[in-house]
Formats: C-alpha cells, structure tokens, sequence
C-alpha cells in the first residue's frame, strides 16, 4: 500500500470521496462522506483503520484512495506459482500474515487467531480449509476478517476456493500469541 508522499498521519485527512467503512468493533458498515476529516490509525495488510469522530472505522483495501492512498501491487511470487499444480503453503502463510485485527497492529497469525490450515487437492479443484477464531466472540468484525481471509488466500494460483469457519473452542487467550506478538503488545 502506497500513502500520500510527505503526509503526516498526525494530522486529519479529508477524504477525496465518498466510501463505506466498517465499525469497530460493532462489524456495522456506515457512509463516509467527502470531506469527512479522519486521523489513520493503522495501515496494514491493504485495509486502513481510521478514527472517525471519536470511533474506530476500518476502511477496505478497494476503497483507500478515498484516503489518497492506493493498493500495494500484487506478490510476484503469484505469477511463477502458476507454473505448478501443488499450491504453496508458505505463500498461504504468507497471505494470512497480511490479514490483520482492525483493532491491534497485529496480524492474525501472528495473534494465534489461526487454529487450522488445510489444502485439500480434488479433481474438481484444490480448496484450502481454514479455522479462525476471534480474540472476543461477541466481536462483530468476525465476518469481515472471514471475507478478508477468504479474498487474501484466494488470489494464490491453483486454488479454487477457500473454506473459513469461525471456530471458538478452544477459546482465544493471550497465550495463543506467538513470542513476538507478546512482547509487542507488552502481555508477557
């Protein structure tokens, strides 16, 4: 993702236009209209969380030049991956590595949010399996991340769909963070 060249993210941007973005944590999509001033909070992974108002709002990846940003250009490992029936699993590591909670600058493996990953090769396509969980169930951006997850993991050649369940048992706690993800948020 590219930014806009010598903006500081301290100061308000007005958005160029229009664009949906999604409550955090609440999961609701609202209207941002143009001009609405927004200070950018996290830019990880494609997608954009802003402060709107006083509330967190995560901004898609189709909709960031709204911020006067645009989208990264696509892994080029993607192109020499078609030449192989078998899919990589790094690279599906990899993607996961760049879907990220809208709330902690921290991505999903990373987090320990990643309970299974599968690839399952059949005549009819090779489909990846994929258990996810939250860090809190009740949290209403379980469907976005599932959509985030499915779009990232899709776009690795060879595979012709992508299977994500959201799973809670056994129930996210911290120690399901990996080593670095702890001492990045202090919760060692």
């Amino acid at each position: 993702m590219t930014g806009i060249k010598g903006q500081d993210f301290r100061e308000p941007i007005k958005l160029l236009h229009a664009c949906e973005a999604v409550m955090i944590p609440q999961g609701i999509t609202i209207d941002l209209e143009k001009g609405t001033e927004v200070f950018i909070t996290q830019a990880l992974g494609g997608s954009v969380t802003v402060n709107v108002m006083g509330n967190l709002a995560r901004i898609n990846e189709a909709d960031i030049s709204a911020l006067g940003m645009e989208a990264a250009e696509k892994d080029v490992r993607f192109e020499t991956a078609l030449n192989s029936p078998l899919i990589d699993d790094e690279l599906i590591w990899e993607q996961l590595s760049t879907c990220y909670d809208p709330e902690i600058p921290i991505n999903i493996v990373e987090l320990g949010l990643i309970y299974r990953c599968d690839i399952v090769y059949e005549d009819t396509g090779n489909r990846v399996e994929i258990d996810l969980t939250l860090t809190a169930p009740g949290c209403g951006m379980g469907p976005f991340l599932v959509e985030d997850v499915i779009s990232k993991v899709s776009q690795i050649p060879n595979i012709s769909s992508v299977d994500v369940e959201l799973v809670f048992d056994p129930p996210w706690n911290q120690e399901m963070m990996s080593e670095a993800a702890r001492l990045e948020t202090g919760l060692y």
